[in-house]
């Protein structure tokens, strides 16, 4: 494949984790204490290479994923023949398939953020759970890199999440970041409800690698700012939201 087209579509979808890091065992141990996994059916919604769907394979889940790009997709399957390539946007699953739905970083990329979680809660049974990742607006860096002059940037990019939206969108078309409003709407009117949702910092595993002790004190910090209100500046959203059972009846009750 050229290489362009692999570097475009890198840009767009997002880069997958090649490698399990501590910053992805904390989210995994997040989701765990919040949501039961053991013996239940777990669709992760943009599954990358797969890296979560073996973790939550070894705590007991039946883990099922889907990935938009064919080649992750691929690669995901050769890990579980229950990875498969679809869109987050039109899951091929009947109602009441799983449940929890988990999406990690993902839905600042769809193309249509609102249908994937109406698809999320469609495929989930009755008291089953979405829990997502996604980037926080209020982060002071933008880590997706940027465009300027039509020429895509890598890197941690200062304060372009602070700038209106009309000057954000045309710095970073390629993905959404979200106000707490913003990602708590994409809820309104499902049947359920929100029952988690904090802010989280990073898990500083590249830097921790390369300067250690510095790694360390960012994360003492930064991880107890998550106990105040200054995780609503981390650099993600955490939210976990459970659908509804439905309301049984009484007896000789009219419908």
């Amino acid at each position: 494949m050229d290489a362009n087209v692999t570097h475009d579509r890198a840009i767009t979808l997002g880069h997958p984790s090649y490698v399990w890091l501590a910053g992805q065992e904390r989210r995994l141990q997040m989701l765990l204490r919040d949501v039961p996994v053991r013996g239940r059916r777990v669709l992760d919604a943009g599954c990358g290479l797969g890296l979560y769907l073996e973790r939550l394979a070894g705590h007991g889940a039946i883990a099922h994923g889907i990935e938009f790009d064919g080649e992750r997709a691929q690669a995901a399957g050769r890990l579980t023949p229950l990875a498969i390539q679809a869109s987050a946007e039109a899951l091929p699953y009947v109602e009441g398939s799983f449940d929890l739905v988990f999406s990690n970083e993902v839905l600042e990329h769809v193309q249509n953020d609102a249908q994937a979680v109406r698809e999320a809660v469609r495929v989930l049974a009755p008291g089953g759970y979405v829990a997502l990742f996604v980037p926080n607006r209020l982060y002071p860096f933008e880590t997706h890199g940027w465009y300027w002059r039509s020429t895509y940037r890598f890197g941690n990019i200062p304060l372009i999440n602070y700038l209106p939206d009309r000057w954000r969108d045309r710095l970073c078309p390629h993905v959404r970041a979200y106000r707490r409003r913003e990602v708590r709407a994409l809820f309104a009117g499902l049947p359920g409800q929100i029952v988690v949702h904090r802010g989280i910092f990073a898990g500083y595993d590249q830097l921790a690698a390369r300067h250690p002790v510095l790694g360390r004190w960012l994360k003492r910090i930064t991880h107890g700012l998550e106990a105040t209100p200054l995780q609503w500046f981390g650099l993600s959203h955490y939210l976990v939201f459970r659908k509804s059972a439905p309301v049984e009846r009484a007896a000789g009750e009219e419908s």
